[in-house]
């Protein structure tokens, strides 16, 4: 029972502020068109590395959605460089994670997330773009991959259709489309959390809760996971309660929506292997920096990330909290039984 309650506790508490992130993505998938970002990120250099960071860090892409897009950018036309530094930034960090860290970790993990973000982000794309030719009329001929069935699909709305209905395409992509791809692994997430709260004891957990061996720990927990970017909050919400460091909290976030096997394989195929090892030795490296940062920091300030989160919740009144989990969870559940029925209605096939 108690279980349950803080799997509840945890899911009306985070519902507002993911409502609001997933809002602000909608209205940023229909007006941000993604010829914009191809245009600016075709040179090789310092300036298009940059400008891809920045590019990524707010769109509403997970680890597995960032994948699409990466390719359509880099045929049409963006330098590896740019290409490394998006495929970073996107999916370690989004206005939906941001809100969600804001409510569950506090205004402080929620402003140094990002950062630590953009910043490996940028440094990747700068090592890979060290011996970079410029980008040939060849690669830029190539026309975007289809992106469908990915929650990154980006089909540019024609220039005569109404505001009314870019925004109804917006509010579609965001409630149901990318709710369809990060419902599970929210669900994971906020899960994994409660179990943490409910069964870990905090003794068990203060053991790796601070140092390099807690940062080299929460890097080899979060490689190999399938997460985004917004299942990780509560996780490492949890764990960051239970008596993980912030700094190695902080880890897990940019470590774990950065790297899978999907997106490490994409890097090499389409990179090459100076590309890939550049990619992860700058999300390690930099995240580790981060998390010794973030420690100093907190321990500077005397930083309370219980009063600090309580505070968030405290801005949501009650009836708004239980308005969004309710709408949420609604969401969620038409999205999912969509998901099943089609897995359900799907001919098998015969090997």
């Amino acid at each position: 029972m108690l279980l349950i309650e803080n799997f509840i506790d945890l899911f009306v508490e985070s519902a507002p502020w993911l409502m609001l992130g997933l809002f602000v993505a909608g209205l940023m998938k229909v007006f941000v068109p993604s010829q914009l970002m191809a245009k600016h990120l075709g040179e090789p250099g310092l300036m298009s590395t940059v400008k891809a960071a920045l590019f990524g860090a707010p769109l509403p892409l997970c680890s597995c959605g960032v994948i699409p897009a990466a390719v359509g950018l880099r045929r049409s036309g963006a330098s590896k460089a740019a290409t490394t530094s998006f495929l970073i930034s996107t999916p370690e960090t989004g206005v939906d994670s941001i809100s969600i860290s804001y409510a569950m970790l506090g205004p402080f993990m929620a402003i140094v997330r990002p950062i630590a973000a953009i910043t490996s982000a940028i440094v990747a794309g700068i090592l890979v773009g060290k011996d970079e030719a410029p980008v040939s009329a060849t690669q830029t001929s190539y026309s975007s991959v289809e992106e469908e069935d990915s929650c990154c699909a980006s089909n540019p709305a024609p220039a005569e259709e109404s505001l009314t209905n870019k925004l109804k395409a917006g509010l579609r992509f965001t409630f149901v489309d990318l709710i369809r791809d990060i419902a599970l692994w929210l669900l994971i997430g906020l899960a994994f959390a409660a179990l943490i709260k409910t069964y870990v004891p905090n003794e068990f957990l203060v053991q790796w809760g601070d140092g390099f061996l807690a940062f080299v720990v929460m890097a080899i927990v979060g490689v190999p996971m399938y997460v985004c970017a917004t299942a990780s909050t509560p996780i490492a919400a949890g764990l960051l309660f239970s008596g993980v460091s912030p700094g190695a909290a902080l880890v897990f976030m940019l470590v774990g929506p950065a790297t899978n096997i999907a997106t490490v394989a994409l890097v090499k195929k389409e990179l090459g292997n100076r590309a890939l090892a550049a990619y992860l030795s700058s999300v390690v490296g930099v995240g580790f920096a981060f998390g010794y940062l973030t420690n100093y920091l907190v321990k500077l300030w005397d930083m309370d990330f219980l009063a600090q989160a309580e505070q968030a919740h405290n801005m949501v009144n009650t009836p708004l909290a239980y308005a969004s989990s309710m709408l949420l969870a609604g969401l969620m559940a038409y999205v999912l039984a969509g998901k099943i029925g089609k897995a359900l209605t799907q001919p098998s096939t015969v090997v």
